[in-house]
């Protein structure tokens, strides 16, 4: 039996891995809070997902995936910020990851309170 891929799963964990290299350009810049902010929010999304794939519970599993879905406006913000900044750099392809990760966990939740 193959294994159902897990779209919002493979998406979240690149994106992580995404982030990781972003915070690292900051600090190499000397743009620590940001920096920290965006490392731990951005690699919050994917945590949380994560930990939804064993929920206890059809509650859990939509409570978990909200609370990713926090972190993501929360990374969606960082980003922003750097997007606007002039002394900052921005990363497009983070922005456009997010907002389909975004969208995926939409769908998802959505999805889970009608089942």
């Amino acid at each position: 039996m193959m294994e159902k891929r897990n779209e919002v799963l493979e998406l979240s964990i690149q994106f992580s891995l995404e982030i990781i290299v972003f915070a690292e350009q900051l600090e190499s810049m000397r743009k620590y809070v940001i920096a920290n902010q965006l490392l731990k929010s951005g690699t919050s999304v994917g945590a949380n997902i994560f930990e939804a794939q064993s929920s206890e519970s059809r509650a859990d599993f939509i409570h978990k995936l909200k609370i990713a879905d926090k972190e993501a406006k929360e990374t969606e913000y960082w980003l922003i910020l750097c997007e606007k900044s002039e002394s900052y750099p921005f990363n497009e392809n983070l922005k456009l990851r997010l907002l389909s990760i975004q969208k995926l966990l939409s769908k998802i939740i959505s999805s889970s309170k009608k089942n």
